[in-house]
């Protein structure tokens, strides 16, 4: 066995590696850009290389620097990861070469598996079910356009070095198709080195399984079921779930038969997953692609199996043989995932940049585990992928596992940057995703428009009402302890109050209770038993008997709660207080509609149009880069260019004007 390794990559997944060698006894070599030099790996690392400046390109994408750390620290075998440089079948060559163990599969299967293209061809010939297509690079976009229409509208393009939904775009007619060749070209370049793109049809109504597989250097391979990685959103996974609701025995035979005659058929060693896109309305399933190496959501399998899949691939790549045949891969419970993103769901998913001025993820415990590279008072850096943390849990079946995921969510508490927590609390109650009947178009059929609050149903409204005053009457308790001025106050003393939420009004009561408060709003009563105070951020106690776990802080006179989901900032005062503040006039925002804003943080790539050049509806005007995703800005209606304010290469932070317009 290894004595000491390197890991060839950053965030979560480097943290993970180093969790299970430390268990394993093995030593770790952090290697890390500028940028990442105070990052959670680094820390969690036994010894730490800097191999360069932030940008992918010149640090974690760059294997001579990689290489260098290996000798420089004597670690004898290499981790990839994934992403970067972990299906780079160059990279595991020169490790090998060099002398230096690659965790994962030879450098001769990742060439052939790593590459889409040569991937289906490989496919065909081991008779694995495939999507009708064009399995050549393509020159050019008007190339594109040509294939797209002889295959059939709609196509799907892709990065031949592509994953992670970057390099890919689906395409409806001509003009989609021309565009979206050009960004999964410049994508696939930035991201993986590589701009070879091809194109195949899209199967409509599709779900998206995929099946782990593990082989060794013995000849031994096994499939550990499927996972199910339908709700995605833009082509990026957002909640994976193991075993999938959809698949039954005889089909989870079949995919995993198949996915193992692949890999045999490149005499694939470590850790692999085959995904497939499968019919709905068939169950017919067809060949997508194989990633050769670890993917991100593999705690899933992890928790079903018993499995440590990390460990078996450093095992592998040791010579060991697997310690368990097909016979013994069973099925324990349920699992999901929910990825954690540094992104704004109320701004159309727009990548959030900062500090993490709170980060307090739910304590692991039996079922429940956080998978993360980042801690309270870290950056979020605009440079690498926007997921910040993986939400795992496991349940004694899917319904189990839901209630633990929205529970879990629930005591995630992130401050200074946005997430998509709160997206991911509405996906976890949305009836048609707790059904079981979704597709990959889940997200894009249900919220066509985007997602905002009014998309999270609450079932008790009043609820949060009576929290929020809870809240409030504990701020006046220590505000009169602090003043001394104990007579004529307390709990003890009714109370009577108005709670505004929104446009609505909820009429509140209090008196005491021991150990809490109780709150009469209309018909209702809530008996609230806890300990909270004003310093916390995380409300737990019971209401009438049932627990209760919820976010809640103060911020001028409102109370920011967030509940499955919903954001709510209510404010609790008096009769008076409340007919003088809607005698207050309205502030009216600045009007900004004669300017182009940045969304995000990021690079600006490319400004598409010059002053005095009109401009219709619809044209590109601008390309923002940011983790790792371009950003298209289009005109929102016919207008003339006044002034240029940014150009490409400029770094732009939130509303910076980029265009001026007559």
């Amino acid at each position: 066995m290894f004595k000491k390794i390197l890991i060839a990559n950053r965030g979560e997944i480097a943290c993970r590696v180093i969790k299970t060698a430390r268990r394993m006894g093995i030593q770790t070599v952090a290697v890390h850009s500028e940028a990442d030099k105070r990052a959670l790996f680094v820390e969690m690392a036994d010894e730490a290389v800097c191999i360069g400046p932030a940008p992918s390109a010149q640090s974690y994408l760059v294997a001579d620097k990689i290489i260098a750390a290996c000798k420089q620290t004597g670690a004898e075998a290499v981790h990839p990861g994934y992403g970067f440089l972990s299906e780079n079948a160059e990279f595991s060559r020169r490790l090998e070469e060099e002398g230096i163990k690659f965790i994962g599969p030879k450098h001769y299967s990742v060439a052939k598996m790593g590459d889409k293209i040569e991937s289906k061809k490989l496919a065909i010939e081991a008779n694995v079910n495939t999507i009708p297509g064009y399995n050549d690079a393509i020159s050019g976009p008007d190339e594109a356009v040509e294939i797209a229409r002889g295959i059939g509208y709609p196509v799907m393009i892709k990065a031949s070095a592509g994953g992670g939904g970057k390099g890919l775009r689906v395409a409806f007619n001509d003009k989609e198709a021309h565009e979206g060749f050009a960004s999964c070209v410049n994508e696939a370049k930035n991201a993986f080195g590589d701009d070879r793109v091809f194109i195949e049809k899209y199967v409509l109504e599709p779900r998206h399984i995929e099946i782990q597989v593990l082989g060794d250097s013995h000849g031994n391979y096994v499939y550990l079921n499927e996972r199910d990685c339908s709700i995605q959103r833009r082509h990026q996974k957002v909640i994976e779930e193991a075993p999938s609701p959809f698949v039954d025995p005889e089909m989870r035979k079949a995919m995993g038969e198949q996915a193992v005659a692949l890999a045999r058929a490149v005499n694939y060693e470590s850790a692999g997953t085959v995904e497939f896109v499968v019919s709905g309305a068939t169950k017919e399933f067809y060949f997508l692609e194989m990633n050769t190496r670890l993917q991100v959501e593999h705690p899933v399998t992890e928790y079903i199996t018993g499995l440590d899949l990390v460990e078996q691939m450093i095992r592998v790549a040791a010579g060991e043989t697997l310690p368990l045949t097909q016979a013994d891969v069973g099925i324990d419970g349920w699992s999901m995932e929910c990825r954690i993103n540094a992104e704004d769901p109320f701004r159309g998913f727009l990548p959030s940049t900062g500090r993490l001025v709170k980060f307090a993820p739910p304590l692991e415990r039996d079922g429940v585990r956080v998978d993360t590279g980042v801690y309270d008072g870290g950056e979020i850096s605009m440079f690498y992928d926007s997921m910040i943390a993986k939400l795992i849990v496991h349940g004694k079946d899917r319904d189990d596992a839901i209630q633990k995921m929205r529970d879990a969510l629930n005591e995630f508490v992130i401050r200074g940057i946005s997430s998509n927590i709160p997206f991911q609390a509405a996906l976890l109650q949305h009836p048609r995703f707790c059904s079981g009947n979704f597709n990959t178009g889940f997200i894009a059929e249900e919220y066509p428009q985007g997602f905002d609050a009014s998309m999270v149903p609450h079932d008790d409204p009043g609820l949060l009402a009576a929290v929020a005053t809870f809240a409030r009457m504990r701020y006046i308790e220590r505000a009169v302890q602090i003043s001394g001025q104990m007579a004529g106050h307390g709990r003890s003393v009714k109370k009577d109050l108005v709670v505004l939420m929104g446009a609505d009004k909820y009429p509140v009561s209090v008196s005491d209770l021991a150990g809490g408060m109780r709150i009469r709003q209309g018909d209702k009563t809530y008996d609230i038993v806890s300990d909270w105070t004003f310093r916390d951020l995380l409300f737990s106690g019971t209401v009438n008997g049932v627990p209760v776990c919820l976010q809640i802080e103060r911020r001028g006179l409102r109370y920011h709660i967030t509940h499955f989901g919903l954001q709510v900032q209510p404010m609790v005062m008096t009769e008076v207080a409340t007919t003088l503040l809607e005698r207050m006039p309205e502030k009216q925002p600045p009007d900004l509609s004669k300017f182009l804003l940045s969304p995000m943080p990021g690079l600006l790539r490319e400004v598409a149009v010059q002053p005095g050049q009109e401009v219709k509806a619809g044209e590109k005007l601008a390309v923002i880069e940011a983790m790792k995703m371009e950003n298209v800005l289009k005109a929102e209606q016919d207008c003339v260019v006044k002034k240029v304010v940014a150009h490409p290469g400029a770094s732009l932070t939130v509303d910076e004007i980029i265009i001026e317009f007559e």
